[in-house]
């Protein structure tokens, strides 16, 4: 069976030793203030093997100015970039970042967006990879030749600005917001021109589904939590959305594995969201 949600590290290290070329694994580690120290964070160290996945290159297309910071690709275009990274259908992928799982949730997103069911995000990064006594490797990974990888029907739903204002217009679906909460609130705007949030939506920062040594929290927990945000509505009646697109994935990961799956993702967010003309805007906790 492959690996949709989380990988431990033993996981991970088993499949490697049984066939490591049937696994593909993405360091996707990167930070938003300075676009290449993902890449020498990679080169400094990382599970041996793995290729390096940038946001911006693999995980994002140009930006427009009205369509958000981190814009999705196509899926034909998203799904070559993977292949010439070596992707086969069916292959077992684990992502991995520096950050929590906030980027490698990204790509398991998109890549289920892109109809790829196996993948699965490392449980606590490559800091959680040396804790269990595997190695990390300073050696460039050698290419692997071109996968044979196309987009298939996709496992996730996703949501444009406009059919999403239509929902917050008519109240029919609960918006969960992963931003800090200050951000949320309007306040500390560093990233986007215009502070504040969706109105209507509900914050979740990303950072509460970890422990304080960086795993995910136990599904019961997540579940839990998520439940007292939900109430009575259905994961299906879910939109998740961020600042850019990024950090909603890793909600929408955790409410995977709590077994609440089915929430849909605003790619755009708060950075596409603000940039529209006459889009409404709350502040405050409400």
């Amino acid at each position: 069976m492959p690996y949709t949600t989380l990988i431990q590290p033993d996981e991970l290290q088993s499949l490697l030793q049984a066939d490591p070329a049937a696994v593909l694994v993405c360091d996707c580690s990167f930070d938003l203030t300075d676009p290449q120290a993902g890449r020498r964070t990679h080169d400094a160290a990382h599970v041996p093997g793995a290729v390096y996945v940038s946001l911006d290159d693999v995980l994002s297309t140009a930006k427009t100015g009205r369509n958000g910071r981190h814009p999705l690709p196509t899926v034909e275009e998203f799904a070559a970039r993977m292949a010439a990274l070596g992707l086969e259908p069916g292959m077992q992928v684990v992502g991995y970042d520096n950050a929590g799982g906030m980027y490698a949730a990204r790509l398991w997103w998109m890549l289920r967006w892109a109809g790829h069911e196996a993948v699965a995000v490392l449980d606590g990064g490559l800091a959680a990879w040396r804790d269990a006594g595997f190695p990390a490797s300073d050696l460039a990974t050698p290419a692997r030749a071109a996968g044979r990888y196309a987009p298939a029907p996709s496992l996730v739903n996703r949501v444009d600005y406009d059919t999403l204002r239509g929902h917050v217009e008519a109240g029919d679906r609960l918006v969960i917001d992963a931003r800090a909460a200050d951000r949320f609130r309007g306040e500390n705007e560093t990233l986007d021109p215009v502070g504040g949030h969706i109105p209507g939506a509900r914050n979740r920062f990303f950072k509460d589904n970890l422990t304080d040594q960086g795993r995910f929290k136990s599904p019961a927990a997540l579940r839990d939590e998520f439940a007292a945000i939900l109430g009575d509505t259905a994961p299906a009646r879910v939109v998740a959305q961020c600042g850019s697109g990024v950090t909603a994935c890793h909600n929408l990961l955790a409410m995977e594995v709590a077994g609440l799956g089915g929430a849909t993702l605003y790619p755009g967010s708060w950075s596409e969201w603000s940039a529209q003309p006459g889009a409404p805007v709350a502040t405050g906790t409400a």
